[in-house]
């Protein structure tokens, strides 16, 4: 284990022996694996923290006298919070490598379509759908991209800040792509119109339970409830019901080979949001000293919104039944959701 200021009580060189101490390479942390991988190196103790190596206490403090950050917010406790290391290892550079293949592929892919005159030829029910419902969706996707990146700020370690930016980051990133999208093909389409989707959003029944479920989040105090509520909770139940259940599910039989490829990243962006979601409430979870509290917290975050994402889930029923070729139904994607949310649940030790 690493030297910590509170044992060493001096900042002079050579005061305490850390990792790495009598190598060229200045680490002051135990790597999760044999050696540091390159996303360490560049993410552990980058941001500071007086209980490791701040011997003078924090630099900067907010005129109540606490430090730039502080544990207390949220109501989850750790005995290391530190200990946390994101499985996709992401970081800044791999970060905007990824996004720049993400925006090069969703471009290429609408460019192609309109070339090849394809949005003239979507069904003209699933033309409104997408106006109203894909156009209502992108601000799910802003909404939640907010909260994150009003979260990532109040983290304790940079691992877990870093985890909630590039997931904030994706949402965005999703939001722009799906008004990018349609704006585009909506050239192509007479009678377009932009501001449905925006109308809908605000006015229309199908989508006030959803509006209720992530506004109840980005009014969430709690940097730590917001991430478990939208990867843990809002994701299953209702993110992946409505992008994997039903656009890309129906969009193919209603002639629209575009929709799927556009939406198709942001399914892989939870896959790698909720490993990263997963692996730090484990570790909470299963904390030696505050595991148990901890679980009993998750699980009033499940109960929580868990009821909000239900009735949101069920709230958008009536869209399945709005294309021409409906070949999937609410049903069976509602209960793949729920299969999916209680293995989410059962690998940390949670109940639906």
């Amino acid at each position: 284990m690493p030297a910590l200021s509170s044992s060493v009580g001096s900042g002079a060189a050579g005061a305490a022996i850390f990792a790495d101490s009598d190598s060229r390479k200045y680490r002051y942390f135990d790597p999760k694996g044999q050696r540091a991988t390159h996303y360490e190196d560049v993410t552990v103790d980058v941001q500071p923290d007086p209980e490791r190596y701040l011997i003078q206490n924090w630099i900067i403090s907010f005129a109540d006298g606490k430090g730039a950050y502080v544990k207390d917010n949220t109501a989850a406790k750790s005995s290391n919070w530190h200990a946390f290391r994101a499985p996709d290892q992401e970081w800044e550079r791999t970060h905007y490598q990824r996004q720049s293949k993400i925006e090069t592929m969703v471009q290429s892919v609408i460019a192609n379509a309109r070339r090849a005159g394809a949005p003239k030829a979507f069904d003209k029910a699933w033309i409104k759908i997408l106006q109203a419902h894909l156009g209502a969706w992108k601000h799910v996707e802003f909404g939640l991209g907010t909260s994150l990146m009003q979260a990532q700020r109040y983290g304790y370690t940079q691992m877990i800040n870093n985890a909630t930016l590039t997931n904030s980051s994706y949402k965005l990133r999703l939001a722009q792509d799906i008004t990018l999208y349609l704006a585009e093909i909506g050239m192509d389409i007479p009678g377009w119109d932009d501001e449905l989707g925006k109308k809908h959003w605000l006015e229309d029944g199908v989508w006030q339970d959803t509006r209720k479920a992530v506004e109840t989040i980005m009014g969430t105090a709690d940097y730590l409830e917001q991430y478990f509520a939208i990867n843990i909770v809002f994701e299953p139940l209702v993110g992946e019901l409505f992008r994997s259940g039903f656009l890309m599910q129906a969009a193919a039989a209603n002639h629209d080979f575009v929709t799927p490829p556009v939406i198709s990243a942001a399914e892989a962006d939870y896959e790698r949001n909720l490993a990263n979601t997963i692996d730090l409430i484990y570790v909470l979870a299963n904390d030696p000293s505050h595991g148990e509290a901890n679980r009993k917290l998750f699980q009033s975050w499940v109960k929580k919104h868990g009821a909000l994402a239900d009735k949101a889930a069920l709230g958008l029923q009536p869209i399945w039944s709005m294309p021409h070729s409906k070949p999937v139904s609410f049903a069976d994607v509602r209960a793949q959701s729920e299969e999916r949310i209680g293995n989410i649940l059962g690998e940390l030790g949670l109940k639906r």
